[in-house]
C-alpha cells in the first residue's frame, strides 16, 4: 500500500472515530452511532446491511467453496466513570493520542477493521470476507452478536478488534455469574433469637475462597471464583433470614460452565443458580494459519483474561486489535493514531493472501 493511499485511510478512521466518540453510545442505546456508522459505509459503497443497531457488509457474492472471514468488532462503550478529567464524548487529539469514551474499547479496532475491509473487499482473495459492527457486546446483550450470527453465512473464521497491542489472544476465558442465597430465622438479636443467615453462608464462603480447580492452562491459567457482592440484614438489631452473594467465575478452556456450577453446587449448602452458561471460554488452535501467520510476523500469541463477543462465537476466534486492554473502562480513555494506522498495516500484512 502506497504511503499516501495509506494515510488516506487511516485519516477516514480517525474522522469517523471522533464521530463515534462525540455520540454516546451506551450499550443498548447505540442506535445514533449505528446510523452514523451506516452512513459512512453508505458513501463508501460498502452496502451495509443491519438488524437492530448491528452492521454488517459483504464483500461481493459469498463463494461456498470458500470459508468465510468475518470482521468483528462493537459498536457500544460502558458508561464514563466519575474519574474522568475531561468530557468523554468529547474526541481530542494530543500529539498521538485520540482522547474519547470507546476510544480504545473498542474504536480504534473497529475503525482499523473498517478500513481493511475497505482495502480487501475488490480483491480476490482465497476467502469470503464480512465485516461486523456489533451492539451490546459490554452487556452480552442478546440483541447483540448473538443475534446476527444466525442471518450470517456460515463463518469459518472470526478477528475480533478488542485492543491487544496488536498481539494476538488465542484464548480467552468465559464467564458465569452464579448467585447464591443462605436461609435463616429472623428474631430479636438482643436475646439471641433466630438463626443467623450469614452464619449459614460462612462454610459455603470459606468453601468458594479456598477451592482450587485442577485443570490449569498454559495460556489463561486457573478457573478463579471471586465471591463480590455480598448483600444480608435489614437493621442492627434484627437476627439476618436471608443473606445472598453474587459470584464471579472466569473458566478457562479445561472446564464448561456447567460442570463448573455442578461442582459449586455438590460442595455448598446454599441455593445457588446460575444466570446463564453461555459466555463460553473461547480461542483458536495454535496451528492454524493465521495465528502462524501471526507468529511468522513477530507476533506473540497469549490467553486473554478479559471476555468479548468471542464468549458468543460457534466458529474458531482470535482477538486482535489496537490499543491496550488496560485503558479499557477507565477515566481518560485514549486510542493512539499511530496504534490505528500500525493496526492497519497489520491486519492486511495477516490477511492479504491468507489461506486455510
Amino acid at each position: 500500500m502506497s504511503l499516501t493511499r495509506e494515510k488516506t485511510y487511516t485519516a477516514d478512521a480517525v474522522a469517523l472515530l471522533k464521530q463515534l466518540i462525540a455520540t454516546p453510545s451506551v450499550s443498548r442505546d447505540e442506535k445514533a452511532a449505528a446510523d452514523i456508522l451506516e452512513n459512512a459505509m453508505r458513501e463508501w459503497e460498502l452496502y451495509p446491511q443491519r438488524s437492530g443497531n448491528n452492521l454488517w457488509a459483504v464483500a461481493g457474492d459469498i463463494d461456498t467453496q470458500r470459508p468465510t472471514l468475518l470482521l468483528n468488532a462493537h459498536i457500544d462503550t460502558v458508561r464514563p466513570v466519575a474519574s474522568w478529567t475531561r468530557d468523554p464524548f468529547s474526541p481530542v487529539v494530543e500529539g498521538d493520542r485520540l482522547y474519547g469514551l470507546g476510544s480504545n474499547d473498542c474504536g480504534g479496532g473497529l475503525m482499523a477493521l473498517l478500513q481493511v475491509f475497505r482495502l480487501l473487499k475488490d480483491t480476490r482473495q482465497a476467502y469470503n470476507l464480512i465485516y461486523l459492527a456489533s451492539a451490546e457486546e459490554e452487556v452480552s446483550g442478546a440483541n447483540g452478536i448473538s443475534s446476527v450470527i444466525p442471518q450470517l453465512p456460515a463463518i469459518h473464521l472470526a478477528i475480533v478488534g478488542e485492543p491487544t497491542g496488536m498481539q494476538p489472544a488465542v484464548a480467552e476465558k468465559g464467564l458465569m455469574v452464579v448467585d447464591m442465597k443462605a436461609h435463616g430465622r429472623s428474631g430479636h438479636a438482643a436475646r439471641g433469637e433466630g438463626v443467623n443467615a450469614i452464619y449459614a453462608m460462612l462454610d459455603d464462603l470459606t468453601w468458594l475462597r479456598d477451592y482450587r480447580f485442577e485443570r490449569v492452562s498454559d495460556l489463561l491459567g486457573p478457573t478463579l471464583m471471586n465471591v463480590t457482592v455480598i448483600h444480608a440484614g435489614t437493621q442492627h438489631n434484627v437476627i439476618p433470614d436471608t443473606c445472598e452473594a453474587i459470584i464471579d467465575i472466569r473458566t478457562n478452556e479445561y472446564y464448561t460452565n456447567e460442570e463448573v456450577f455442578d461442582i459449586i453446587r455438590s460442595n455448598v449448602r446454599s441455593e445457588v443458580s446460575a444466570r446463564s452458561f453461555r459466555l463460553r471460554s473461547s480461542g483458536i488452535a495454535l496451528d492454524h494459519p493465521v495465528v502462524a501467520r501471526c507468529i511468522a510476523l513477530g507476533m506473540k500469541p497469549f490467553g486473554s483474561p478479559t471476555l468479548s463477543d468471542q464468549a458468543l462465537m460457534p466458529f474458531p476466534s482470535l482477538k486482535l486489535g489496537p490499543g491496550d486492554s488496560a485503558r479499557s473502562h477507565s477515566a481518560d480513555e485514549f486510542i493512539g493514531i499511530s496504534e490505528i494506522d500500525d493496526a492497519i498495516d497489520r491486519y492486511m500484512a495477516i490477511l492479504d493472501g491468507l489461506e486455510w
